[in-house]
C-alpha cells in the first residue's frame, strides 16, 4: 500500500502537468485563426523569397483582388484584412518592416488582376503577391479555361519576377452556393496553386467553418451588426492569411539556410 502510494504521488501530478499541457495546447489552437481547422492553416509549400525578407528586416508585399480587400462594410480601412495582416506580421516577427501595397476594385477578374501584378512587380523589387481572385468567376460562370490561363499567367509572373505567390480563393455564400457552381472554380485555383507550388489560403472553407461554428456569419449577421461581423471577418481571415505565411516561411527554412 505505502508502494502504491508512493508511486501515485509521482505520477498523479506528472498526469496532471500532461492534461494541463494538453488542455492549453487545444486552448490555443481554439483561439489561432478564430478556431478554424489546422489543416486549413498549412502553407502546403514554402516562400523562400519571403523567408529571406523576414531575414533581411524587410518585407514588401502586394496584395492584390477584387473590393474586399479594401475593406468594404468594415468600420475604417485599418480593419481590413491586409492591413490587420501587416500589423500581425509585424508582431510575429518584431524588427520587420512591412510594406503592403493594395490593389482592387469591384468586379475585378483574374485576367485584370494579371495586369495589377504586372505592374505592381514593374514598380518595385517585390517579395510576395498575395492574390485574391476567382470569386467574380464563379459568380458569373465565367469560362473556366479562361481563369486557369490568367492565374498560370499571373503566377508566372511572379515566378520570373522571383517572389513568391500566394492564393486567396472566393469567399463562402449560401447565396453564391445556392446559384453557382462552385466547385470547379475552387479546383482550378487548387491546380493553379500546386502547378506554380504556391500557397493556397482556402478563404471560401474557412469562412464556411466560421459559419458553421457560429464565429462569424455575415449572412445572418443583423443589419445593426453588420460592421461589427463584417470586422470581425477581417480580423479572422487575417490571422488565417498570417498563418498560412507563417506555415510556408518555415518550410522555406531549409532551402534558405
Amino acid at each position: 500500500m505505502n508502494r502504491l502510494r508512493r508511486a501515485l504521488a509521482v505520477v498523479l501530478p506528472a498526469l496532471a502537468l500532461a492534461a494541463a499541457g494538453v488542455a492549453g495546447a487545444r486552448a490555443e489552437d481554439a483561439g489561432r485563426a478564430c478556431g478554424a481547422p489546422p489543416e486549413l492553416l498549412e502553407a502546403g509549400a514554402p516562400l523562400p523569397a519571403t523567408a529571406r525578407a523576414v531575414s533581411g528586416g524587410s518585407l514588401r508585399i502586394v496584395v492584390v483582388g477584387s473590393a474586399s480587400v479594401l475593406g468594404p462594410g468594415t468600420s475604417g480601412p485599418a480593419a481590413a484584412w491586409p492591413a490587420r495582416l501587416e500589423r500581425l506580421l509585424s508582431d510575429k516577427y518584431p524588427g520587420l518592416k512591412v510594406e503592403t501595397v493594395v490593389r482592387g476594385a469591384p468586379g475585378l477578374t483574374a485576367s485584370d488582376g494579371g495586369d495589377m501584378i504586372r505592374e505592381e512587380l514593374k514598380r518595385a523589387p517585390t517579395h510576395l503577391v498575395i492574390w485574391q481572385t476567382g470569386a467574380v468567376e464563379t459568380a458569373r460562370n465565367l469560362d473556366l479555361d479562361e481563369l486557369a490561363a490568367a492565374l498560370d499567367a499571373g503566377l508566372g509572373q511572379v515566378d520570373a519576377a522571383g517572389a513568391d505567390a500566394a492564393l486567396v480563393d472566393p469567399q463562402f455564400s449560401r447565396v453564391l452556393r445556392a446559384n453557382a457552381n462552385v466547385e470547379p472554380y475552387l479546383e482550378a485555383m487548387r491546380l493553379a496553386a500546386a502547378a506554380h507550388n504556391a500557397p493556397l489560403v482556402r478563404r471560401y472553407d474557412l469562412m464556411h467553418a466560421w459559419a458553421e461554428a457560429e464565429k462569424v456569419d455575415l449572412e445572418r449577421a443583423p443589419r445593426s451588426k453588420r460592421v461589427a461581423a463584417t470586422d470581425r471577418l477581417n480580423d479572422c481571415l487575417a490571422q488565417a492569411v498570417a498563418a498560412v505565411l507563417a506555415s510556408g516561411v518555415e518550410e522555406a527554412k531549409p532551402q534558405t539556410q
